[in-house]
Parts: C-alpha cells; sequence; structure tokens
C-alpha cells in the first residue's frame, strides 16, 4: 500500500477493521493469530452476507474482499500467519460493464462498410444485413444467427431469446429491405421456413466468430474504434433510441431485457404504439429505397 493514495489507504483500512470487528462478534472470541489462522470460508462468507444485509453494493463488498485478501497476505508474508480459505472464497459476481456505444456515424459507416466489403456480394448483404438487424432491432448476434427463414413475420420478427423467451419486434422497412436484399442474392436459400436465416461460404450455419472476425477487420480497414463490436451494435440501438426521445420502457421490451416480468412477455405489447415510437425515434426510420 506504499504508493496507494490516501483515500484507498482510508478504504483499505476501513475495509479490514470492520472484517475484524465482525470476526470479534461472529466467533465470540480475541482475534489473535490462532484465530486468523482459522478463519474458514464459510466465516468469509458470512461476512459479506452480513455487509449485503446492511445494505453494502456488491461492487463494495467486491473492493472489501479484495483489501481482506491483501491483509491476509501480508499476514503470510510478514508474521507466517496463513490461512489458504482467504484466497478461495468466492467474491460476489459484478454485472459486466456496457461497451462503449458508436455514435451514429460510426455505426452507419460500419453497416456501409460491411455491405461494400470486397466479398462476394451475397456475403456482403448477409453481414450487412447482420449489422443491420443488430442496430435496427436491437438483437443479441446469437439471436440474429440463430433465426430461421420462418422468423421473418410480414413487418415483424419472431425471437427466441435467452432463457427460451420469445419475443416480437416491429421491422423497420430499411431493415426489412436489407435482409430480402440478401435473401435475393444468396445462392443457398430455397424458402424453406427452417432454414437458418444467415448462412456461411459453404452454406451452413453462420457462427459467431465469423461475424466477429469481420468487422473486427471492418474495424482496422475504415478506421472505426476498437469498442464497435457486436454487441456495441445492439447497445447503440438502444442508446441512440433514448437519445432521440423513445421511452426506456419500450425499448427493454424491443431488446428482451430479463428484467421484464413474465406475466408482460410481449402479450400485453402494442404492436402499433412500439413501431410508432420505435419508427419515430430511430435514426434509420427514415431512411429510403
Amino acid at each position: 500500500m506504499r504508493r496507494a493514495s490516501s483515500n484507498s489507504v482510508t478504504a483499505y483500512t476501513h475495509d479490514v477493521s470492520g472484517f475484524l470487528a465482525f470476526l470479534n462478534l461472529h466467533t465470540a472470541s480475541a482475534v489473535d493469530a490462532a484465530a486468523l489462522k482459522a478463519v474458514a470460508e464459510r466465516d468469509f462468507t458470512a461476512w459479506l452476507a452480513y455487509r449485503l444485509q446492511r445494505g453494502y453494493a456488491k461492487s463494495s463488498n467486491a473492493r472489501a474482499l479484495s483489501a481482506v485478501r491483501t491483509f491476509f497476505r501480508f499476514l503470510a508474508r510478514e508474521a507466517g500467519i496463513e490461512n489458504p480459505a482467504a484466497l478461495q472464497v468466492s467474491g460476489p459476481k459484478l454485472p459486466k460493464p456496457l461497451p462503449r456505444a458508436p455514435s451514429e456515424s460510426q455505426t452507419e459507416a460500419a453497416i456501409a462498410g460491411l455491405g461494400d466489403a470486397d466479398k462476394e456480394g451475397w456475403i456482403a448483404a448477409r453481414d450487412a444485413g447482420i449489422a443491420a438487424l443488430l442496430y435496427g432491432a436491437g438483437l443479441r448476434i446469437s439471436e440474429a444467427l440463430n433465426l430461421t427463414v420462418g422468423d421473418l413475420q410480414g413487418e415483424s420478427l419472431r425471437i427466441l431469446g435467452k432463457g427460451g423467451k420469445e419475443r416480437v419486434v416491429p421491422l423497420l422497412s430499411v431493415v426489412k429491405q436489407s435482409l430480402h436484399d440478401y435473401l435475393a442474392r444468396s445462392p443457398y436459400h430455397d424458402g424453406a421456413a427452417g432454414q437458418p436465416l444467415f448462412l456461411g461460404l459453404r452454406g451452413k450455419k453462420l457462427q459467431p466468430a465469423v461475424f466477429q472476425r469481420t468487422v473486427q477487420a471492418l474495424r482496422r480497414r475504415i478506421g472505426l474504434p476498437e469498442s464497435l463490436t457486436p454487441h456495441a451494435l445492439r447497445h447503440a440501438f438502444a442508446t441512440h433510441l433514448l437519445a432521440h426521445g423513445a421511452e426506456l420502457r419500450d425499448i427493454q421490451e424491443l431488446l428482451g431485457h430479463a428484467s421484464l416480468s413474465t406475466t408482460q412477455r410481449y402479450t400485453h405489447v402494442d404492436a402499433a404504439r412500439l413501431l410508432d415510437a420505435y419508427s419515430a425515434a430511430h435514426p434509420r426510420a427514415g431512411d429510403q429505397h
């Protein structure tokens, strides 16, 4: 901790002191060298549970556990007091941070770049169609690549999301046109409803890694930031809709977030209202074909 800031030292001291105070109450005994060696994994877990009950956030608990682990490493190094359980206890799982959303101009450049790539015409059309779905309908890459031809239902799209949850989202005309352009060029599609929508070079279902490599190559070719990934396009969908005035609840419904109640799983969505809000707010809604 020699090079740590004064705030970091204060937080470290507070977290370790809090742990020792809890241990004193938890074991109803003095916290000496023998007691520190004997602290079990269940004691660390009980301490973390106690902090949660007192309203500490998961991020705060993760920081506190890190401080206590550092303390036990210090004890092992300087005093020979070793406790393997301190390093084995599992910390709280923290939510992954959302990727930084690309700007509208960067997103449009990516979609255009995929469509203009120096590839077979149908492959470029396929990649542009995938990007159009990620940004124009808020799909996860796994959801897009699991689609079948039959999931295209006129003005809407049926999606099977995480946990087998099904949702139906409206399609902007520019997105629908992009998909129809791709299907018209594809040498493999025969109109069968059960056929995968997105196919690879040899006619098999496209794998996510292939599209991820394509986006990576595109970034380098036209100078887009490394943060522009397939998932960042989905994030841009939500971010740009919010920026243009769409309601958060509508966006949640379109994205199929797990936070939605199972009793509201798209059974009471007013499709016309959603499409109006969606078309009015989405940056691509005014594109003409």
